[in-house]
């Protein structure tokens, strides 16, 4: 007896592939958001280090706005940018490293380069005309607005420009092939492991 996969009405595609598809699409973009963030801090962080303020509090949890708390902060206008600056360069770094190393994970890899680009370039570009967040740090502490209008125009692009051609890959076009089974799942996992040590570490 042969089992035929089972179809939903008005789909093309099985059921299954479509629910490792979705799962594949959505724990990645989850991902992103966490690292991202996670990454954008250690910029402050870096920052913060590096012209001798001091870290009193980081905050990353899976349903909050990631914040690091800096006392004193001698330079503040330097702490602000690192957070952007090194949240675009560390992904683009961790995607040459694993291209160049040919590991499995290069796709993933690139799509959240390409999700740090463009989040961070909205993030600061978008964010100057509201004088919100990162931005309006940047504005009262002396950056030129022109200056995030350029980083918002080098970096957002850039990442949808990463972006492109990534589509088959998440099942996403006409007729793409079937997405990867296990590189779904271990998206997934990676998410729950990520999202269980955030809340451990607020909770510390």
């Amino acid at each position: 007896m042969r089992f035929e996969p089972i179809v939903s009405a008005g789909l093309r595609r099985p059921v299954m592939p479509r629910f490792f598809q979705c799962l594949l699409i959505v724990s990645a973009l989850c991902l992103a958001w966490l690292l991202m963030q996670a990454v954008h801090e250690l910029g402050h962080v870096v920052g913060a280090w590096a012209t001798g303020g001091k870290v009193q509090r980081v905050v990353l949890h899976p349903f909050a706005i990631s914040r690091t708390d800096v006392e004193p902060n001698p330079e503040p206008l330097i702490v602000v940018w690192g957070g952007p600056l090194v949240g675009v360069l560390v992904p683009l770094l961790l995607w040459g490293i694993v291209a160049a190393a040919r590991l499995p994970a290069v796709r993933l890899a690139k799509f959240f380069a390409g999700f740090c680009l463009l989040a961070n370039g909205l993030y600061i570009g978008v964010g100057s005309f509201k004088e919100v967040g990162d931005a309006g740090d940047m504005l009262r502490y002396g950056s030129p607005i022109g200056a995030l209008w350029l980083f918002g125009l080098l970096t957002a692009p850039a990442g949808m420009a990463i972006w492109n051609g990534l589509g088959p890959h998440f099942g996403i076009g006409r007729n793409p092939p079937a997405v990867n089974i296990r590189v779904a799942v271990s998206c997934c996992l990676a998410l729950i492991v990520v999202a269980v040590l955030e809340c451990l570490l607020l909770e510390r």
